[in-house]
């Protein structure tokens, strides 16, 4: 079993260990969503506060173990499945870290969950910056349109200005931790910019290869 598995099985195990841990001291009610001043405004019941994070662990582990089985360039995702598999963790321990948090919270711990949720949502969209300029042309994987997917040298043009754009949207988010009543400008914006300059970008080099 690779070190990639261990880890992943292993987090998948101990969140489970913890919501049957916790569960008689939990509230009935547990708080599940946060807005943007950082204050509870969503609950669900305890069942689904301590086991929905683990649930989504376990599908996720599935999902990103089958999408490199089942797709039909399979081939070119093992040139940077290290990378891939490295993703799938960052997304996994973000999703822990996320649980954990939330388990605090509700045990008494009050804080401003933005400025607990923005420095990993800026790790994420980094390191998503690290696996796009790193992938090659494949069906699940990347910026996939109808331009990048018929190229090769559409896919990778774009992919590594995709790299860098990412990488800035996440330095951008955790920027936005200085201006917090402004955060939706220093993450919605940027992602949108980023979608829409990258579909053009594919777009255009495709019809200069043609």
């Amino acid at each position: 079993m690779k070190t990639f598995d261990v880890i992943a099985i292993t987090m998948i195990l101990v969140s489970f260990l913890i919501g049957i841990f916790l569960y008689p001291t939990m509230p009935e009610q547990m708080a599940s969503h946060w807005g943007i001043s950082g204050e509870a405004d969503g609950y669900m019941t305890k069942v689904w506060g301590l086991f929905l994070f683990p649930i989504m662990l376990v599908f996720l582990y599935l999902m990103f173990k089958v999408i490199p089985a089942i797709d039909p360039l399979k081939e070119n995702i093992k040139e940077f499945r290290r990378y891939f598999d490295g993703f799938i963790l960052v997304v996994m321990v973000f999703l822990f870290y996320i649980y954990l948090m939330t388990l605090f919270w509700n045990m008494g711990y009050i804080f401003d969950f933005t400025y607990v949720i923005i420095p990993g949502i800026a790790f994420l969209f980094y390191y998503a910056g690290v696996l796009v300029e790193n992938s090659k042309r494949n069906w699940f994987i990347g910026i996939r349109n109808p331009w990048t997917i018929s190229s090769d040298k559409v896919w990778n043009k774009v992919h590594k200005k995709g790299g860098k754009m990412f990488k800035i949207v996440g330095i951008l988010s955790l920027l936005g931790l200085f201006f917090i009543e402004y955060i939706i400008f220093f993450l919605l914006l940027p992602i949108f910019v980023a979608i829409g300059y990258l579909t053009i970008l594919s777009y255009t080099e495709f019809q200069k290869e043609k």
